[in-house]
């Protein structure tokens, strides 16, 4: 349990706000959760419901350029859903706000997902791993419950096969260093169970890697960058064949990663920095750093990545709820009445009922993707849709079957055919490739 939900946001920087709800929706108890996807249904907070189906907007060219194209979305945060909540990603039903179901990913021609194995570590002290492997099994549970419908992939190759039998290729990424414990047995043991890659940081700091999350927080022991295990970390995933994720380091510790690694990185979910300042964005220095390194940047959907204006009013709206929900809980205290983290998180609901904000256009979306092909070229950029859900996506971008939506837009901006389709996951199945063969040519770790 997360405890009081405003102590826990006010740990976070205001950049953070985002990843405040992400903890908050993806953590908080089940009854709380539903509660939230139900405000969302009603329209309470920022979209409406999502739907299957809704693609008028589409035309039949671009239709057929994205039917084409192997689609693949390189970050996705479900299997929190699939441990705790017993979510089964067959569920048809038409209410369920998860951007992802086999439905859902069939109407939008989605062939591959990387699951986030995402540990939140204030709750997870002391069992890293342990949550890890639980998270990691959730997702071959999945598997196990769908084989007509899903092949566990481990390669590029299993991609293709996967998608040839019209079936989605599910994959791993664990999101956050800490999860291996420093254990250089366990990253080891992780790829071996299915893990392709490994995001170095979450929004937490560890051991051997600063996080952008908590760079400016002068009460966290920082390493400037990688420590030397840290670059031990790299190293062996480079000769395991596992893609090193950079999304949520800090800037020193990008630069450390680049001149460390003997393969080609990957962000799994970042977005431009020069269209949205916050330091979980990448500048154009980084994109072109990624590109020299012949490694791709998966562009993320959440708005307050991708929106200025959004990310603007969200922190200003955040910090308005921070001090209202304060102002509840002191009356509370001075009533004599208990003050719980479910009634907070219940006020919190309600008080964003009655604020809310305009979702951010589509458009702030597609700029991202464009600005990143014109700084790090169209070789290098893909997507990573950091999704559970619950998350504020732009307009028109409700779940998976939308996903058609960004190949209208790519075309209506005179993008071709081939370089749609090397966005929409092309450029990731080539970086995939390129990481497992750099493994070839190194020598086995001692």
């Amino acid at each position: 349990m997360l405890g009081n939900p405003s102590h826990n946001f006010q740990r976070l920087t205001p950049l953070s706000f985002y990843e405040a709800w992400h903890i908050l929706v993806a953590e908080a108890r089940w009854p709380v959760r539903r509660l939230f996807c139900m405000a969302l249904l009603a329209g309470a907070l920022i979209w409406p419901c999502f739907s299957i189906g809704q693609e008028s907007s589409v035309s039949a060219p671009a239709r057929a350029i994205h039917n084409s194209a192997i689609v693949v979305d390189a970050h996705e945060d479900t299997p929190q859903r699939f441990l705790d909540e017993n979510y089964d990603i067959g569920s048809t039903d038409p209410q369920d706000t998860d951007f992802i179901s086999l439905n859902k990913a069939r109407a939008g021609n989605l062939g591959a997902v990387f699951f986030s194995i995402w540990v939140y570590p204030e709750k997870n002290q002391g069992h890293f791993a342990k949550r890890t492997l639980e998270l990691i099994d959730s997702v071959y549970g999945q598997a196990s419950k769908h084989p007509d419908r899903i092949m566990m992939s481990f390669s590029a190759e299993d991609i293709e096969r996967a998608h040839e039998q019209h079936k989605l290729a599910v994959l791993m990424g664990i999101e956050g260093g800490h999860s291996i414990e420093n254990n250089l047995s366990l990253l080891r043991d992780f790829y071996r169970l299915g893990a392709r890659y490994m995001t170095l940081t979450w929004s937490n700091t560890n051991e051997w890697a600063d996080s952008s999350g908590d760079i400016r927080n002068s009460a966290i022991a920082h390493h400037n960058g990688l420590t030397d295990f840290g670059k031990q970390v790299v190293l062996e995933m480079n000769g395991l064949g596992m893609m090193v994720d950079i999304s949520h380091v800090s800037d020193k510790t990008f630069w450390d990663v680049l001149s460390a690694t003997k393969a080609p990185v990957i962000a799994s979910h970042s977005s431009s920095r020069a269209l949205v300042d916050v330091s979980r964005n990448m500048d154009d220095d980084m994109l072109r750093a990624v590109a020299k390194n012949g490694g791709v940047v998966n562009v993320a959907f959440p708005a307050a990545f991708v929106d200025k204006r959004f990310n603007d009013e969200a922190i200003s709206q955040h910090q308005h709820m921070l001090a209202a929900a304060e102002e509840y809980n002191s009356k509370r205290v001075a009533s004599g009445l208990p003050v719980t983290s479910e009634d907070t998180e219940r006020f919190d609901l309600e008080w964003l009922d009655k604020n809310r904000i305009p979702r951010a256009p589509l458009k702030s979306l597609i700029d991202q993707i464009d600005h990143c092909v014109r700084v790090a070229g169209v070789d290098h950029v893909g997507l990573g849709s950091d999704s559970n859900g619950t998350n504020f996506l732009p307009a028109d971008i409700d779940s998976a079957a939308d996903l058609p939506k960004i190949t209208q837009a790519l075309l209506d901006r005179a993008y071709s055919r081939d370089d749609i389709k090397k966005i929409l996951g092309g450029n990731m199945l080539r970086v995939f490739r390129d990481v497992e063969r750099a493994s070839h040519k190194l020598p086995p770790s001692p």
